[in-house]
This record gives C-alpha cells, structure tokens and sequence, in this order.
C-alpha cells in the first residue's frame, strides 16, 4: 500500500513571494510586453469629449406655499416641513424637466436634426437611442434643482450642439405642451376673433351692397340735407310762379319772358318731382330712370332708413365686439407668455478643450496591472496543482472534464468532419 503523504501546497505568503521571485524574469517580460500593449490599447481607443449645461427651471410654486413651506421648517417641525414640501410640490418642475429631457420626443429629434443612426454607424433606430441615452447624463441637484446636461461624442463640436440642442428641444416640447388655463384662453380668444371677423366682413359687405343699391351713404344727413335742397326748390318755385303771373298781367302769355318763366318753373316742378318721388314700396332692383340718380327719393328716405339702421347697427356692434376682443386677445397673448415656463439657462455648453476619455496612462496602468496579476496568478496555481496527489478529487474531475472539453473543441473547429 502506497503511504505517501501530500506535500503541502504553499500557503504562507512569504512562500508566495519567494516563488514569484524565483519567476521574476518572466514577471519583468510579461510587464514591459503587457505595458507596450496596454499603451498601444490606450492610444488606439477613440477620444471623448464632454460638454455640460446647466439649467435653472422656473419655480412653479405659488405664494401660499412658500409661506406655509417657510413657516412650517422655521417653526422647528421638521416632519412637518417635509410633508409640507411633499405635498407642496417641492422640486416637481425639476423631475418634469429631467423626464422631458430623457423623452422619446426629444432623443428622436435629435437623432433625425443630426444624423445619429449614421454617427454611431447603426442600423436600428431603437439601438441609436439607447446609444445617444448612454452618452447622455442628465442629473438634477436636489436642493437647489439645477439640471445638469452632459453629452460625450467623439466630436467637441457635435458634443456641443448636442447639449444645446436638448435645451432648443426642451424650450419647444414645453411651449408645445403647455397647458395653462392664459392658453387655453388665448385659444378661446383666437377662433372667436376669426368668427366675429369673418361677420364683421359679412355685415359690411351687406351694408355696403344695399348703400350702392339705393344710393344711401347717412340716411340722417341725407335727409337734412334733401328737406334742405327741397324747401329751397320749393321756395324758389314759389317765388317764380308769382312772378310768372305779374308777366302775363304786362305781356300776355305769347311772350318770351313769360315762356321762359314757365320753362324755369316747369324744372324746378320736375327736380322737386324727382327729389320727393313716390310712395311706392322699394324695389330690389332700382328703376330704369332712376339709375343715374345721386340719391333715393325724399318719400323712400323713411323706408330706407329701417334696413340701412339695422345692417349699420350689425356693423358697429360686429365692430365693437371684435375692438374688445382684439384687446382680450392681447392680453390673453401677455398672460401666456408670463404662465409658460422660462428656462434660465446658467451655464451654456461650449466646445471642450480636453478629452474627457480614454485616460491613457490610468487605462496602460490598469492592463499592466491586470496582466502581471493573472500571469502571478496562474504561477502560483500552477504551482499549487503541482503539490496535489494524483487521486486528489480536484485532479480527478480535471481529468474526466479536460478531454470532454477537448472533443468539443476538436468537433466545432473541424466542420468537414462534422458534415461527413
């Protein structure tokens, strides 16, 4: 019977260290060869460069809450002025803001405005997504709420367009999405401004149709102004008649003066016809005498006066309505502008100077390290399986797993043999 015992495997470290000592030439190759390649690792990977900004979103709260949020952390109770500033809303504008920021909206806007799926050399749109998101860190500090945007590219200057493309597609999803009852209202305010327009235009439009028809500018001044013309034909006749009958006590009717007489009278009876005219109902259309006429007839004043005030009255009500309304709208236009969020911008990106990755001499150390660290690691392995007996159970399960391993290597390397 075989007696032999197991040496035992080195477990002090200062063996350890001696054993590594002993392969110290080969630790020194493994680390200069290890650091050449690290260092050729660290100058072949691509330069990143980061650019920040760093934006303040408005405060939302209202006075009251600021009071009460005041009052309740001065008072001393602080569960209180937690809960008060829970339930006051405390940094919600930031959280909104940083959700907009990581939207889907925003990210595809920036995808298509500068051509990622073909920056990053992607064939899906999902997967250029994910990319953009990965170079994107977009935090918020909790007590002041200032949201800070960091984009890396490989190049500076798409880097920054990149960060101040997220605040351009901020300010434009936030007026887009704006909610606030001075919009809403200003949107009530506009289609009603078009429809009150568009009658305004229809009663003038009417006005002026039945004003061109009948000859009708001020049915008031009109008419003081024809009582005026027709007192004065009238007068005028009266006074020619009483003429016309001391010519014919002298000359008789034969002669010249008394037919022109006559002739005069005869036309101021005819413009004083013309200017009265008659009682009957208006027509749509206006006579074939009257179309050269200047004026409607004295006697159709009262008629036209009932039509012409009413489409006037129309036009000055449709007129007032939309003056008030064109103020409302204003206003309106003032108050949205006062209610959309603002972003103040604190600091804007700018072109990075330096690269903000690889470190090459953190990133060659690194290799290095890890290299000489496998390389002792497998010495000291090595080693350690060495000083196991050969019917220890390590060595046993190596042995019936190493060959297995084998054939499967040997059956996926060797494809002709597999497909005859």
């Amino acid at each position: 019977m075989n007696t032999r015992t197991a040496s035992p495997i080195p477990a002090n470290w200062a063996v350890r260290v001696a054993l590594l000592w002993q392969h110290r030439k080969l630790l020194a190759r493994v680390t200069a060869i290890s650091f050449v390649l690290s260092l050729g690792i660290a100058c072949i990977l691509p330069k990143q460069y980061k650019a920040t900004a760093s934006i303040m979103p408005p405060d939302q709260q209202n006075s009251g809450a600021m009071m009460l949020a005041a009052l309740a952390g001065r008072g001393g109770l602080g569960s209180l002025g937690s809960l008060a500033s829970g339930l006051l809303g405390g940094h919600t504008t930031t959280a909104l803001f940083v959700t907009l920021l990581q939207s889907g909206t925003v990210g595809g806007h920036l995808i298509d405005r500068f051509d990622l799926q073909h920056v990053y050399h992607s064939r899906y749109r999902i997967s250029t997504a994910k990319r953009l998101a990965h170079n994107t860190k977009i935090s918020d500090d909790k007590k002041s709420g200032v949201i800070t945007i960091s984009v890396e590219d490989t190049d500076p200057t798409r880097a920054r367009d990149l960060a101040q493309a997220y605040l351009e597609e901020l300010n434009k999803l936030v007026m887009q999405t704006s909610t606030s009852a001075a919009h809403q209202e200003r949107i009530f305010i506009e289609h009603r401004l078009h429809s009150v327009q568009n009658d305004l235009e229809h009663a003038q439009l009417e006005l002026s149709e039945f004003s061109s028809r009948n000859s009708t500018v001020d049915i008031k001044e009109q008419t003081r102004a024809m009582v005026e013309a027709g007192a004065r034909i009238q007068g005028e006749l009266l006074v020619e008649q009483s003429g016309l009958q001391s010519l014919r006590q002298l000359y008789g009717d034969g002669n010249v003066r008394v037919r022109e007489t006559q002739a005069r009278i005869a036309a101021l009876q005819r413009d004083l016809t013309q200017m009265t005219g008659t009682s009957a109902p208006l027509q749509s259309e206006p006579a074939a005498n009257d179309k050269g006429s200047l004026y409607p007839p004295l006697r159709q004043l009262p008629r036209l006066a009932v039509p012409y005030a009413d489409l006037y009255r129309r036009v000055r009500v449709q007129e007032t309505v939309f003056e008030l309304l064109t103020q409302q709208y204003e206003m309106a236009r003032i108050e949205e502008a006062k209610d959309v969020p603002v972003i103040s911008v604190i600091d804007a990106p700018g072109i990075p100077e330096k690269k903000s990755f690889p470190p090459r001499l953190i990133v060659t150390l690194l290799l290095t390290f890890l290299a000489v660290a496998a390389t002792s690691a497998t010495l000291l392995l090595r080693e350690g399986w060495s000083h196991l007996l050969p019917n220890d159970p390590r060595k046993t399960l190596a042995a019936e797993i190493i060959p297995v391993i084998r054939r499967r290597i040997h059956f996926i390397a060797s494809p002709g043999k597999r497909a005859a």
